[in-house]
């Protein structure tokens, strides 16, 4: 059973930086990825990370200020961010998958990021 619990979400002024993290469970063979979703848009992939801490991420939403990693002897998935802007407000979801292709079947319950201008 995989389980994944995403924290670390909160107000942050404009030009401030957050860490998430995702406390994993039976996800130690699985390609981790942070995703968001902003009040009336569709879920965005922001990055991921594989077993091999292979690193994939969506230029448009990172634009080079989001690191992803993952610490396997925590289990935990983490997702630096800086230089906020209010349109990273959104809710960040961990998910997981096997391999390096295909859906994220396993998914957290989010944490919101509010960043206020």
């Amino acid at each position: 059973q995989v389980r994944l619990v995403e924290s670390g979400g909160g107000l942050v002024q404009a030009g401030g930086s957050l860490r998430l993290s995702c406390t994993t469970s039976g996800a130690a063979e699985f390609t981790l990825a942070w995703f968001r979703q902003a009040p009336g848009k569709e879920r965005q992939f922001v990055a991921s990370v594989t077993t091999t801490d292979g690193t994939t991420y969506d230029p448009n939403s990172t634009k080079g200020r989001f690191t992803v990693a993952r610490d396997t002897t925590k289990n935990t998935l983490y997702l630096q961010m800086s230089r906020l802007q209010p349109d990273d407000t959104a809710t960040y979801y961990c998910a997981a998958r096997q391999g390096d292709l295909g859906e994220y079947t396993y998914w957290g319950r989010g944490t919101l990021v509010t960043v206020a201008s």
